[in-house]
């Protein structure tokens, strides 16, 4: 993989994750997202 691409997902992975936490509004919907995107993990890897 080449080093552009490396770094092209590396900032795609901060923006998103950025832009998740912008997102939620208490701590209690942060927590909520982790546990969903943990859901979402454990789906994908059945």
């Amino acid at each position: 993989m080449s080093t552009f691409l490396k770094r092209f997902f590396a900032l795609a992975i901060i923006a998103g994750f950025g832009m998740g936490l912008a997102a939620c509004e208490t701590a209690d919907g942060f927590g909520k997202d982790v546990e969903k995107l943990g859901d979402n993990i454990q789906d994908g890897a059945n």
